[in-house]
C-alpha cells in the first residue's frame, strides 16, 4: 500500500488584507498566519511519526514553502520535486481579483457549482477531465513506483479538489474543498484501488 498526503499550502493572506482568488498565474510567497500553518504540520506529523519517502510540490512558491517546512523535521532528508500539473488552476479573468468582484461577476449560483461539484465558472481555464486524469496517472505510478511508501503532495486547491474524483467510489461525504493549511490521505492499494482515509484535516 501506498499513502499519499494530499495537502494544501498555508494561507497567503493574514487578517485584515484583501483576499483575492488567486490562481497559478499569481506567485504569491506564504503570509506570516501561512508560515506558521506549515509549522503546524511539521509538528503535527513529526508527533504523529509520520515519515515521508518522497515528496511533490507545485511550481509555485507558496507550496515549496509549505512543503519545505513540513519536511523540516524528519529524520532523514526528503527530495522535494516540482510536478507541473500540481500548479493552480487559471482563474481567468478572476484572477487575483477580490472575492466579492468574482460573485459579482459569475453569479452565487456559479461559485456553489465550483465548491460543491468542481464544475468550473465560463472563463476559468481548468479542464475537470485532464486534470483527474492527470491524478489517476499519478495513482497508478504511485503503486508502481513509489509502492509501500509515503508521500508528501502539497497542491492548491483547485486542483487538490479533483484527486477527489480519482478515486474509487468518488468523494463520498467530503466536501471537495481542501482548507488551507489542511491535508487529506489517500491510500493506493496493491491492486491500484484508491481509497479515501481521511480529508481535510487541518493540525
Amino acid at each position: 500500500m501506498t499513502r499519499i498526503y494530499v495537502t494544501r499550502h498555508g494561507n497567503t493572506f493574514d487578517k485584515g488584507d484583501v483576499i483575492t482568488r488567486v490562481g497559478g498565474r499569481t506567485d504569491l510567497p506564504l503570509s506570516t498566519s501561512g508560515l506558521a500553518q506549515a509549522e503546524a504540520l511539521r509538528d503535527h506529523f513529526e508527533q504523529d511519526g509520520i515519515k515521508f519517502d518522497r515528496a511533490f510540490c507545485s511550481p509555485l512558491k507558496r507550496t515549496k514553502k509549505t512543503a519545505e517546512i513540513a519536511l523540516a523535521s524528519q529524520s532523514a532528508e526528503v527530495e522535494l520535486k516540482v510536478l507541473p500539473f500540481l500548479v493552480e488552476i487559471d482563474y481567468g479573468p478572476d484572477e487575483n481579483k477580490p472575492e466579492e468582484e468574482v460573485v459579482a461577476r459569475i453569479g452565487e449560483a456559479a461559485l456553489k457549482a465550483w465548491e460543491e461539484d468542481a464544475i468550473p465558472p465560463q472563463g476559468w481555464h481548468v479542464e475537470p477531465t485532464a486534470v483527474i486524469g492527470r491524478w489517476e496517472e499519478f495513482f497508478a505510478n504511485a503503486n508502481k513506483k513509489y509502492k509501500d511508501e509515503t508521500i508528501l503532495l502539497v497542491t492548491s486547491n483547485g486542483i487538490a479538489r479533483f484527486a477527489l474524483s480519482a478515486v474509487d467510489g468518488g468523494k463520498g461525504d467530503h466536501a471537495l474543498k481542501l482548507k488551507t493549511g489542511a491535508y487529506g490521505i489517500l491510500d493506493v492499494a496493491d491492486d491500484g484501488k484508491v481509497t479515501v482515509v481521511s480529508w481535510n484535516v487541518r493540525p
